[in-house]
């Protein structure tokens, strides 16, 4: 049987950030860590949590080795940009064309071969900050 030993600090901040964080991961896995210091056995906290003991095993090593910061997905998952590499051709062809992004969807479908919807555009553009 394995559980986590928090400090005092620790359970507070881990309360504190099951009960507010906008993030629904955060305060997932803060529970987690809090019900564990509680004496909840890994595969209680599995059947809770409907994920499998590996998982828990995973979130407490995490704990151990990083602490906090290892409450939040990590960066880099998902689908990535395409248009990550022409952020400067972008921020032109939202000038020559008075940021009219039909022209500029046209204008990389036909340059680069890049086909994306507008609403891709648009989130790449607020990303950016272009």
């Amino acid at each position: 049987m394995r559980y986590i030993t928090l400090k005092i600090e620790d359970v507070e901040v881990l309360k504190y950030l099951h009960q507010n964080s906008p993030n629904s991961t955060v305060r997932k896995r803060s529970h987690c860590l809090v019900l564990s210091h509680q004496k909840h056995k890994i595969k209680d906290l599995a059947c809770v949590f409907n994920v499998s003991r590996r998982t828990i095993e995973r979130w407490f090593d995490k704990w151990e080795e990083i602490g906090v910061d290892s409450l939040a997905v990590a960066e880099g998952r998902g689908a990535k940009t395409r248009l990550k590499d022409y952020v400067k051709e972008v921020s032109e062809q939202l000038e020559i064309h008075n940021r009219n992004l039909k022209n500029v969807l046209n204008y990389f479908e036909e340059k680069h071969n890049i086909i994306i919807c507008k609403k891709t555009l648009q989130n790449f553009l607020k990303d950016t900050g272009l």
